[in-house]
């Protein structure tokens, strides 16, 4: 990282695949209760990278750079600046000329503000004490101003698809896509939590960007009242895209995760999708 950005704290050490498969080691300003307070008091803030930047900066590296695993939004904060120097393209552009424009994905974009395009499925949360509606809120927490989209349940199935299937990429990166390589990583020590460096085993592990489960290849977000996933099994060729929302009454974590695994035990029993 220290050819393109080199004032990021060891950044002599930390490689852009580590960025992808999340084994920097950075702090994930997620878990830091400063940034979950400011974040619950303003919902609607519109975040920068720097301000992002600035709570895992504060704290210790959870270990050193590719010695284990553990989930971090920072990495992708980073990755997305490295992206933009790399390319001279913003990352808007770069996803719609290698991605989105490529696969056809015409209702998928970005557009730098928490406006959702119409018919919005909206969403609602109890995450602040009272129910209330979120639909709105503001996203640029979750990730790079340019990477936070929106799209409709045709294209994230089509976007499943793609991803899972490699149909952007060489055989040789979709090999790397999947990459086991942090299988065996991961695992709560002193200074890394048990619900944030989760060990990665042959079954369930986190290749760049993509998590593998059963050989299934899926992305699961889930924030602010809305709950996704998209999964593909490439053995079946079956792609499942589901999208919720909260009732007052909805369980904890992501309900979109519950659906899929009922439409892949429905489809592809002898394949589960198994997320818990």
């Amino acid at each position: 990282m220290e050819r393109w950005l080199p004032t990021v704290p060891r950044a002599n050490r930390i490689t852009l695949r580590m960025l992808a498969d999340n084994t920097t080691g950075l702090h994930d300003y997620v878990t830091d209760p400063a940034f979950l307070a400011e974040l619950e008091a303003h919902p609607f803030r519109a975040w920068t990278p720097a301000q992002l930047l600035a709570y895992p900066y504060r704290h210790s590296f959870w270990y050193a750079p590719g010695t284990s695993w553990s989930y971090s939004h920072a990495n992708y904060v980073l990755l997305v600046a490295a992206l933009e120097k790399i390319t001279g393209t913003r990352i808007d552009r770069l996803v719609e000329e290698r991605v989105t424009g490529p696969l056809g994905l015409r209702d998928t974009r970005n557009d730098f503000t928490p406006d959702i395009p119409r018919p919005v499925l909206h969403a609602f949360t109890s995450e602040r004490g009272s129910y209330e509606e979120s639909t709105f809120w503001n996203p640029s927490w979750t990730t790079a101003p340019g990477a936070v989209i929106t799209t409709h349940i045709c294209d994230l199935a089509t976007s499943a698809r793609a991803i899972g299937s490699g149909e952007l990429l060489s055989y040789r990166s979709y090999r790397t896509l999947l990459n086991p390589g942090t299988v065996g990583l991961g695992g709560a020590t002193a200074t890394c939590p048990a619900d944030v460096c989760l060990k990665q085993t042959e079954a369930k592990h986190f290749g760049l960007g993509v998590i593998v489960v059963n050989g299934w290849v899926l992305q699961n977000p889930s924030f602010s009242g809305y709950a996704a996933i998209q999964a593909y099994l490439p053995s079946k060729r079956l792609a499942i895209a589901v999208s919720a929302t909260k009732t007052p009454t909805t369980p904890d974590g992501n309900m979109a995760e519950v659906v899929a695994e009922r439409i892949a035990a429905a489809l592809a029993p002898e394949d589960p999708l198994a997320l818990s």
